[in-house]
């Protein structure tokens, strides 16, 4: 395992996923709590950053970059389950073992805190506690769009749904309007989108390309894309402007 101090990062206030992470809330006195226990930690793209069953003396939140979870059956076959986006939370307090393997898809950075000192944290900081629930209802509520993507939307829908999350969580963090021109890199391969969704590399090729040709996204090189216009993504992937399903 990779382990580096990212001197650009040093200040918490310097944090480019300050206002979306887990310590959002938190007040000058408390993040000089978190100061003290926090220390960074550097991958590389296609590194593990743990396996599942591991111990974990740490949680984190991701700064850069992006992490796949997958799970492991007892076949040998292996699923993607979730994506880690910068600002996402790594770990669960109260849990000493991983419940996934976490591997970086791109250059990762993440912000670390020992386990039991940030637990301890939680009981006596109630910004990080509300902060916490408030994140963890959130992925609640990504889990059941995302049952709702596999389940019910087809391959086209699958596609510009990724891509709609994506280039919505990349806005929210540059706190960017979420209208026309949202320009983001793609943090998956082809391969590995089509592991994600349930599909064949073939049919995401296909689907990436018929999204092109008809201008709603354009791609730049492999991995950069530009949405001109966020409400035809939507539709495409089957939401309103409001991000509820079309019947």
């Amino acid at each position: 395992m990779s382990q580096a101090v990212v001197p650009d990062l040093r200040n918490c206030s310097d944090c480019p996923i300050r206002h979306r992470a887990v310590c959002a809330r938190c007040e000058p006195t408390e993040l000089a709590l978190l100061e003290k226990i926090k220390y960074y930690r550097r991958y590389s793209a296609g590194e593990t950053v743990m396996w599942a069953g591991d111990h974990m003396d740490f949680v984190a939140s991701v700064v850069a970059g992006v992490a796949a979870l997958t799970q492991t059956m007892e076949d040998g076959r292996t699923q993607m389950v979730g994506l880690l986006l910068p600002s996402d939370f790594v770990g669960r307090p109260g849990r000493s073992t991983a419940a996934y393997t976490v591997t970086a898809t791109t250059a990762l950075t993440m912000c670390c805190f020992h386990r039991g000192p940030f637990e301890r944290m939680i009981d006596t900081t109630p910004h990080i506690a509300h902060r916490l629930l408030e994140m963890t209802l959130d992925e609640l509520d990504a889990a059941r769009e995302w049952m709702l993507v596999l389940g019910r939307k087809t391959a086209r829908e699958k596609i510009a749904s990724l891509l709609a999350i994506i280039a919505r969580r990349d806005a929210a963090l540059a706190n960017a309007a979420q209208g026309r021109g949202l320009v983001f890199e793609l943090p998956l391969t082809r391969e590995a989108m089509a592991d994600y969704i349930g599909l064949t590399l073939e049919t995401v090729s296909r689907q990436m390309s018929a999204l092109k040709r008809e201008r709603v996204i354009e791609i730049t090189g492999s991995r950069q894309i530009t949405v001109p216009d966020m409400d035809r993504l939507l539709l495409e992937a089957g939401d309103d402007s409001d991000g509820g399903y079309l019947n």
